[in-house]
């Protein structure tokens, strides 16, 4: 350790007036520290001590007393002063064997005058010691400060910081941020960090004069902890101070990194919603793409929307998570991507990387991996939907698949059909009801043909809808209907005969029937849940 020079009771004995002075017991504790000296002419001084006070007396308080003179030793020892210096010959002759029996079972240095000292001149001098200590102490520490808040201005990474204060102080370094793993300064073997790490852990229920800690807080919240270990040498009053100023320095330098990382995210939703929108030429694009390591200009590219649906009142995914495994399978498939987070929703912008373009292949591999992965598996997730915009071939035309996901994701939540992702192309029909819908009543319109079927199902209970759905997708085959249905054929001819009579005999002509399967899927557009009632209902 680059100790600061600590008085000791050791180098008390250098000092004017202690040349004849002798050490009658508790050598073991020559050692400690004398932070302050004090006169004790009294027989209670329970709160005049402070802790490592070399005391000085004549003993007249207790002198032909051996019970009270033990008593006041005790004292001295519970309140940690650093020794007692006995002048012996005025009102003391000797010390009693029980006082150095004590004082050496606690190493409690008592020293001895055999002559009459002036004790002003004594406290004098150590005084003017210590005093000079403690200033020196306070101009190291500025230095120090002024030099370390110098370094911040050009410091790149904490870990600077942390060779900074093991260059100042030469004991190892430990820091630790939430939930991360603990680093070392200098770097150690696995064994000794292991056995530091159960230390550290100690530390915290049972104090240690070699470990020292100071937590660095963020936005009220404890962000990460800075540690000193010195093996040796018990951590001074300088050391934690320097210890308190560079966690204060890294919580400044943490600090600015997220203010940067938070403007720099920033700055990167504003350009990427831009993109999105249209608002970017088509140089801004590749120069952006350069800057981001792309050195083709990629032409091929899809918009795909996620939205997270929570299951009941299970919490949301771990969105950084669910981020890291779409880049992760993505890329995997051959595409460079780019994400928008807004709300419960994740904007992928996903750019061809190879050569072939297999575009809607590779998504739906990519996709149905993200499906089989054990985070989206596991029961507490939430589930997702994913909507894929039309494919572009002009990375000036993103806005244009990002206008069309959009349109897949609410025609996406209208549908019945609740599979985790669809693609715009293979809507078809959903897509011309969804522009019908802002301009036609469509319930009128589908009312028109499928009323009197509805009607008579609500009075009946005869699945007459039912019926003609799986009748007109089996293209009017009544064996592979009543299969479907599991229902015996006798049921079918039934329930067909009762939409003739309802539909008209002709209900299965081209036209018509074409009419009638166009406003079936109007009829589960209008009527499929919210993608929330529909999670409710589960």
């Amino acid at each position: 350790m680059k100790e600061h020079f600590q008085l000791t009771v050791a180098d008390i004995f250098k000092r004017k007036h202690f040349e004849q002075a002798m050490v009658i017991a508790g050598t073991g504790g020559i050692q400690r520290t004398v932070k302050w000296v004090h006169v004790v002419e009294v027989t209670s001084i329970r709160n005049l001590l402070n802790g490592q006070e070399l005391i000085l007396s004549t003993g007249v308080a207790w002198k032909d007393n051996v019970e009270l003179f033990v008593s006041m030793v005790k004292e001295f020892i519970e309140n940690n002063a650093a020794g007692l210096c006995l002048e012996l010959g005025t009102y003391l002759s000797e010390v009693p064997d029980e006082v150095i029996a004590m004082a050496n079972e606690h190493h409690f240095p008592i020293i001895i005058f055999q002559n009459e000292v002036p004790f002003v001149e004594i406290t004098q001098d150590i005084h003017s010691v210590i005093i000079n200590q403690q200033y020196q102490k306070i101009s190291d520490l500025e230095n120090y400060s002024q030099s370390l808040n110098k370094r911040l201005l050009t410091i790149e990474t904490y870990e600077d910081i942390l060779q900074f204060i093991f260059s100042a102080l030469d004991v190892l370094i430990i820091f630790k941020m939430k939930n991360q793993d603990y680093e070392f300064v200098p770097e150690i073997n696995f064994r000794e960090q292991d056995s530091i790490i159960h230390q550290l852990e100690g530390s915290k229920t049972q104090a240690s004069d070699t470990i020292a800690s100071a937590p660095i807080f963020l936005f009220g919240q404890e962000y990460a902890e800075l540690f000193i270990y010195s093996k040796d040498i018990p951590i001074s009053e300088y050391d934690l101070l320097i210890l308190d100023r560079t966690a204060t320095a890294i919580a400044q330098h943490l600090l600015r990194d997220l203010y940067v990382e938070e403007k720099k995210r920033v700055e990167e939703f504003e350009w990427l919603h831009g993109w999105l929108e249209g608002e970017h030429s088509l140089d801004d694009i590749h120069e952006y793409l350069a800057e981001n390591g792309m050195k083709a200009k990629t032409n091929d590219a899809v918009v795909l929307i996620t939205k997270q649906i929570p299951i009941k009142e299970r919490v949301s995914q771990d969105v950084t998570y669910l981020k890291l495994l779409f880049r992760s399978v993505f890329e995997q498939n051959g595409f460079a991507v780019f994400f928008v987070e807004k709300r419960n929703e994740i904007t992928f912008i996903l750019l061809n990387h190879r050569t072939k373009k297999n575009l809607k292949e590779r998504i739906k591999k990519a996709i149905e991996s993200i499906q089989d992965s054990d985070f989206i598996r596991r029961p507490s997730s939430s589930k997702i939907m994913i909507a894929a915009g039309k494919f572009i071939h002009s990375v000036s035309d993103v806005h244009k698949s990002y206008q069309t996901a959009k349109e897949t994701l609410r025609i996406q939540q209208k549908m019945t059909n609740r599979q985790i992702y669809h693609f715009y192309e293979d809507l078809h029909l959903y897509r011309l009801i969804s522009q019908m819908s802002k301009h036609t009543d469509l319930k009128e319109l589908s009312s028109e043909y499928l009323q009197p079927v509805i009607q008579y199902d609500q009075k009946y209970n005869g699945k007459l809808l039912e019926t003609l759905k799986a009748y007109l997708e089996c293209s009017g085959s009544k064996q592979e209907t009543s299969n479907k249905l599991f229902i015996v054929r006798q049921t079918l001819y039934h329930r067909l005969q009762k939409l003739e009579n309802l539909l008209g005999e002709d209900f299965m002509e081209h036209e018509k029937r074409v009419a009638i399967e166009f406003m079936l899927l109007v009829h589960d557009y209008l009527s499929a849940p919210q993608v929330g009632e529909a999670n409710q209902a589960r």
